[in-house]
C-alpha cells in the first residue's frame, strides 16, 4: 500500500489565536509583534493584502497601522502555545500516527483512507469547531508534495482549504505554476542558485537529473526531487527526535548596566532551563551563560562574552546548575556596558539511568533531591504559588517589552473571559 500523507497547517496561527476571544476583530487587519515589541511576526490576511511584509520593524509602518486602523499585540507564547497543543489533540482523532512539525503544523499518516477529499474536509470543520482556529489540509503521496498541496490550499480559495495532490497530472499542473522557491527544503540560497541554472518552477527542478543535483548541491535536495515525482524519502516522525539542547534567553526591554539585574535575569534563565530539562526527563552535563550588548546600540562600546563548564555529575538539579551559572557568570561579566540580552544553555544530555555516580554522590541524596524539584514543578505549575530560588525574583521588571500584550485567556484563572 503506497503512503498518503497529510499536512494540517493553521492559517495565520497567531493571528487566528488572537482573534479567538475578541469576536469583532474579525476581517480586521491584525499583526503580532516579536519579542521587546520589535517586528511584525504574524499578519492577518488582511494585513497581508496591505503589502506589509514580514518582520518589517513596526515603527516602519506606523502610518498604516494608523491609516488602516491596523490592531497591534505583542508575543503572547502561553495562549498560542496552549491553543496549539489543543489543535495537534484534536488531529490525533483522525489518524494513529501524527508528526507534529511546528506550533501550527502536523503532519498526518492517512493511508488507506478513501474519500480524502471529504477527510480533509472533516478534519477542517472539526478543528474549527472544537478550537476555533481555521486550517488547511494538504494531501499528497509524499511529505514534500503533501506541502505543495497545503500551499495550493491556501492560494486558491476553489479549494475551499483542501488539496488532494494523488494524481499524477494534478501534481504536474500545480509544479509547473509553482515557483521553485516555494518547495519545502528549498532556500533562498537554493533558490538563486537554481535560478541561475534556469530552474524557476516546482516542475523544473522535477525534471532535473537527481545524480547531478546530488552532485551540484546536496542529497537533501535530490531527495526532495524524488518526492517531487511521487517518491516518498521522508518518512514520518512517529517520536519527536530528542533535543541535544536547551536554550533559555531574552532580550531584555530597557538595556541593563548593574551585575544584581543582570545576575537575577540569568538564574531566572537557568531556572527555567532546568525546569524544561525536568520535563524531558533527562540531566544536563554541560552548562553554557552568555551575554551581550546591542550591535544597534551606539550609545556605548559593544561586548559580547560566554563561558562554558561542567558539572560533576549529569544533574537536573536547579540548585546545582544555577550555582555552577551563578560562577560562569562571574567570569564573564564585565562593567561599564549596556547588556540587551543574555542567557543559559544546557547540553550534553542523558538519560537518569545512564549516570554512573562517583565515589562520593549518595544514591538516597539524589533520590530526595529529586523529589524535591518535583516538588517545586508541582507547585509552581499547579496555579496555587510560586517558588523561586534565591538567585531569582519574583518582580521582572528588566523583562521584554508587551504593551500590547493580550491576556492569557486559557492558562490562567485570572484572565478567564466573562461573558456579560
Amino acid at each position: 500500500m503506497k503512503p498518503t500523507f497529510a499536512i494540517v497547517d493553521c492559517n495565520n496561527f497567531y493571528a487566528s489565536c488572537e482573534r479567538l476571544f475578541r469576536p469583532e476583530l474579525k476581517n480586521m487587519p491584525l499583526v503580532v509583534l516579536s519579542n521587546n515589541d520589535g517586528c511584525v511576526v504574524a499578519r492577518s490576511q488582511e494585513v497581508k493584502d496591505l503589502g506589509i511584509k514580514m518582520a518589517v520593524p513596526v515603527f516602519k509602518i506606523l502610518d498604516k497601522v494608523k491609516r488602516h486602523k491596523i490592531e497591534v499585540f505583542s508575543s503572547n507564547y502561553r495562549l498560542y502555545g496552549d491553543i496549539s497543543a489543543r489543535v495537534m489533540q484534536t488531529l490525533e482523532q483522525f489518524s494513529p500516527h501524527v508528526e507534529v512539525y511546528s506550533i501550527d503544523e502536523a503532519f498526518l499518516d492517512l493511508s488507506g483512507i478513501a474519500a480524502l477529499n471529504d477527510y480533509g474536509q472533516k478534519i477542517r470543520s472539526t478543528v474549527l469547531q472544537h478550537v476555533g482556529v481555521p486550517v488547511c489540509v494538504g494531501i499528497a503521496p509524499t511529505k514534500t508534495l503533501a506541502k505543495l498541496a497545503n500551499y495550493a490550499a491556501k492560494k486558491f480559495k476553489a479549494t475551499r482549504g483542501v488539496v488532494d495532490l494523488r494524481e499524477t497530472e494534478r501534481q504536474k499542473r500545480l509544479l509547473k505554476i509553482t515557483p521553485v522557491s516555494e518547495i519545502w527544503g528549498v532556500g533562498r540560497k537554493y533558490t538563486l542558485s537554481l535560478q541561475r541554472l534556469g530552474i524557476n518552477t516546482a516542475l523544473d527542478l522535477a525534471q532535473m537529473n537527481t545524480r547531478e543535483i546530488k552532485r551540484l548541491y546536496s542529497v537533501v535536495l535530490e531527495r526532495t526531487v524524488c518526492e517531487l515525482n511521487g517518491e516518498s524519502c521522508i518518512d514520518l516522525e512517529k517520536t519527536s527526535p530528542k533535543k541535544q539542547q536547551i536554550v533559555c534567553s531574552r532580550s531584555f526591554g530597557e538595556k541593563l548596566t548593574h551585575y544584581a539585574g543582570v545576575r537575577t535575569a540569568v538564574c531566572e534563565f537557568a531556572a527555567r532551563a532546568t525546569e524544561k530539562l525536568r520535563g524531558q526527563n533527562r540531566l544536563a552535563l554541560m552548562v553554557n551563560v552568555f551575554l551581550r550588548t546591542s550591535p544597534f546600540d551606539k550609545t556605548g562600546p559593544n561586548y559580547a562574552n560566554n563561558a562554558t563548564g561542567k558539572l560533576i555529575c549529569p544533574s537536573s538539579d536547579t540548585r546545582i546548575i544555577m550555582a555552577l551559572v551563578a560562577r560562569l557568570f562571574d567570569m564573564i561579566w564585565q562593567e561599564g556596558y549596556r547588556y540587551a540580552k543574555a542567557g543559559v544553555m544546557l547540553g550534553d544530555f542523558c538519560s537518569p539511568d545512564q549516570v554512573q555516580f562517583d565515589l562520593f554522590d549518595r544514591q538516597p541524596d539524589q533520590q530526595q533531591n529529586d523529589r524535591l524539584m518535583q516538588a517545586v514543578d508541582s507547585i509552581n505549575q499547579s496555579g496555587r504559588g510560586k517558588i523561586w530560588f534565591g538567585g531569582q525574583r519574583p518582580q521582572q521588571d528588566w523583562f521584554m517589552k508587551q504593551a500590547n500584550l493580550s491576556p492569557a485567556y486559557t492558562t490562567r484563572w485570572s484572565s478567564i473571559p466573562e461573558v456579560k
